[in-house]
């Protein structure tokens, strides 16, 4: 059985989201596994959204998998001795423990990822590691896996997490129809980072973001400053101008960035030959792709893929 461990004011999505990925999984391998939500008392557990997720009691039996949902509610549920006794527990007689999100602080709080590597989300990085030292946070991971105990970032990251548990429960190719049906862009892989150039740059909601959108859908083009000044309905002098100030970036730089995190994505996640990937991002060549590689991740393409694989393989951490 599935336990996904819920609490008041748990995310939503936080529990939803697995749940859903193992549902959907379940159905393609034609062997659904049974999945609860598990909560301190039975009954309707209120989210944070004030949604309420029916629940059962924790069960007596093992489990198989115990998922840890995260949520403003894990401030509460740290300091329940019965829900740290529970996790415990199933810590010693379950197959494998995860958490997502801020769910990190309860198995943390268990004393369970003393001395593993663990990641939650980027912003509880400083509070975590202050609280925890003894615990090797990887901050800018999807997720991680270290031993049968995993851990994610945020809420999309759960759903990235248990798409790696259903690749090995059922193979990579049940893992990839799972995310095709949930209309996901790609099955990304533990090592990729939680952050995204699109939000790293200094203004993501101005005007340049829809240029930016459609240039990350278009990097196979042409995208010079004239391509993208004539997108952007400016002259070229003025939108090089604007979209530094506005950005804090060149336009230049700011697509090289968009290419070398598709890139890299496509690089970790798939068998596509390397000159494959380089023009379909708009590199032209594979050499120009390695060169941005290096600037970027201080490694080139290959290294990245090798290390990707060498992740997932069977017994090995993500």
């Amino acid at each position: 059985m599935i336990g996904v461990l819920i609490f008041p004011d748990f995310q939503l999505l936080d529990a939803a989201g697995p749940i859903s990925v193992f549902e959907i999984a379940g159905r393609y391998a034609g062997k659904s596994p049974v999945i609860r939500a598990i909560a301190e008392q039975a009954g309707p557990v209120r989210s944070s959204s004030g949604v309420e997720m029916l629940a059962q009691k924790f069960p007596r039996e093992a489990l198989d998998t115990l998922i840890v949902a995260g949520g403003d509610g894990t401030r509460h549920a740290v300091r329940s001795d019965a829900m740290l006794k529970f996790v415990r527990g199933q810590a010693k007689r379950a197959r494998r423990i995860a958490s997502v999100c801020s769910g990190a602080y309860v198995l943390a709080e268990a004393g369970l990822l003393d001395g593993r590597r663990a990641t939650t989300h980027w912003q509880r990085t400083p509070d975590f590691l202050k609280r925890y030292p003894k615990i090797r946070l990887e901050p800018d991971r999807i997720f991680v896996q270290d031993g049968s105990v995993w851990s994610s970032a945020g809420i999309s990251a759960g759903i990235d997490l248990a798409l790696a548990m259903v690749a090995e429960d059922y193979g990579d190719e049940i893992a990839q129809e799972t995310a095709r049906q949930l209309v996901l862009y790609h099955r990304r892989t533990g090592g990729q980072s939680q952050f995204s150039t699109l939000n790293e740059l200094k203004a993501p909601t101005g005007r340049f973001k829809p240029l930016l959108s459609w240039a990350r859908e278009n990097l196979d083009r042409p995208l010079t400053v004239e391509r993208l000044a004539e997108q952007a309905h400016m002259s070229t002098r003025h939108f090089a101008r604007a979209f530094i100030a506005e950005t804090g970036v060149t336009p230049s730089k700011a697509i090289e960035r968009l290419r070398v995190e598709v890139a890299k994505s496509r690089v970790q996640d798939s068998r596509e030959p390397i000159e494959l990937v380089a023009r379909a991002t708009g590199f032209a060549d594979p050499e120009r792709m390695r060169r941005a590689f290096i600037r970027a991740f201080g490694q080139p393409p290959q290294s990245l893929r090798r290390a990707a694989r060498a992740a997932t393989a069977p017994g090995q951490g993500v």
